[in-house]
């Protein structure tokens, strides 16, 4: 990914909004969202267009890695961002002001057993979005290149 190249930040307009005040502020606004609640700004490759993406999301930590849960609110198919990693694992992060590189992985079972309730303790949400939904909600470990 290359600093000069367009951003589009998500399309649903709070989100975008959220990232706008995040960007201007590197986290001072945004970083907690709500109290006791901290995201970070994920930047993928869209698999399709090729376009960079970017959208805030909810993280946790395990050891030196941050942890997101690819929920979407328990919508029936995977976030864009997250199909986004599947075809190309390498993304941007801004945690605060703080940016860098990052190698994505989706958990393996045995992971995601061990972070799942580390996540629903930050976000109590995610079990009701795996309630709504057949699929298995992937959480998704980034890892600093």
């Amino acid at each position: 990914m290359t600093s000069g190249e367009k951003v589009m930040d998500s399309p649903t307009d709070w989100v975008a909004e959220h990232i706008d005040r995040y960007v201007e502020t590197d986290g001072a606004e945004g970083h907690e969202w709500q109290p006791g609640v901290f995201t970070l700004l994920l930047t993928t490759r869209g698999r399709r267009s090729g376009a960079l993406r970017r959208t805030a999301l909810i993280y946790g930590r395990h050891g030196d890695a941050y942890v997101v849960v690819a929920s979407q609110g328990g919508a029936p198919q995977h976030p864009a961002w997250y199909l986004n990693l599947l075809a190309d694992p390498e993304a941007q992060v801004q945690v605060a002001a703080e940016r860098f590189t990052a190698r994505a992985r989706t958990a393996t079972p045995e992971e995601k057993a061990r972070l799942w309730p580390d996540m629903v303790a930050i976000w109590p949400a995610y079990d009701d979005y795996q309630t709504k939904t057949d699929r298995d909600i992937p959480v998704v470990v980034l890892e600093r290149v």
